[in-house]
């Protein structure tokens, strides 16, 4: 086997195959159920609180939209300034790493071929490796970009999606808690959003266990242990706010 084709399936270089640690599926996942997860938390948390300091269904409804709608806009915002500040980090060391190329090309050369015999290569593939690399300065620039300063495009996403999968996310999971409130009243509804409220922190859990490896009913009953403890300890807080008010 060529060192090119050493460097191929080492996933060195643009054009190998994605990591299939990473599937398209699990990209999505994570944000998916990171984004409910703290979307039921929170919300869960809002509505016991509240509704440990008043019986006022319309009080808590509201208290419920109200914190649905500042998470998401709030999970939104910090999202795409994110991801968007990623990219112009991305474009600014980009600038000047081709300007790097330009004015010193063999220290640059230098500089890759020193990774690659890091990584285990011999000083003549290490060399081999960066010659083809060179031999089309784009090629060049994504390396030293990648090996170099560390920073992959293909990892950073964009700042408009992750904006709006963090807001979907995070709807989806604080639209949980208030539902029970939309329908019913008293203690039914209480009972209810927290019911439901459980099964999907467990269902949730389930999520994480397919991101970290770890076994779903531990993650499960985990993830619905910590919402369920954050729902006690505000709903008691909001009860001591309603008598003291």
């Amino acid at each position: 086997m060529d060192v090119i084709a050493k460097l191929r399936l080492s996933d060195r270089i643009p054009s190998a195959p994605p990591s299939p640690h990473e599937s398209r599926a699990t990209a999505f996942l994570r944000p998916a159920v990171f984004g409910g997860s703290d979307g039921l938390v929170s919300n869960l948390a809002l509505v016991m609180g509240v509704a440990g300091a008043s019986s006022n269904n319309q009080a808590i409804v509201v208290a419920g939209i109200a914190g649905l709608l500042a998470g998401a806009f709030s999970m939104a915002v910090g999202e795409y300034i994110s991801v968007r500040s990623q990219h112009e980090l991305f474009d600014a060391q980009r600038r000047l790493q081709q300007q790097q190329l330009v004015d010193d090309e063999p220290g640059e050369r230098a500089i890759l071929e020193r990774i690659y015999r890091e990584r285990g290569f011999s000083d003549d593939e290490a060399q081999a490796i960066v010659d083809t690399l060179f031999a089309t300065p784009e090629r060049a620039l994504d390396s030293m970009m990648r090996d170099e300063v560390g920073l992959d495009p293909r990892a950073i996403g964009g700042p408009w999606a992750a904006a709006g999968s963090s807001f979907a996310a995070f709807v989806s999971g604080a639209v949980i808690p208030l539902l029970p409130f939309l329908l019913l009243t008293g203690t039914a509804a209480l009972l209810g959003s927290v019911g439901i409220s459980l099964i999907a922190l467990f269902l949730l859990g389930i999520g994480v266990s397919r991101l970290t490896g770890r076994p779903p009913l531990v993650c499960g009953f985990r993830q619905m242990a910590l919402g369920g403890t954050a729902a006690i300890v505000t709903f008691v807080i909001g009860q001591a706010i309603g008598s003291v008010l």
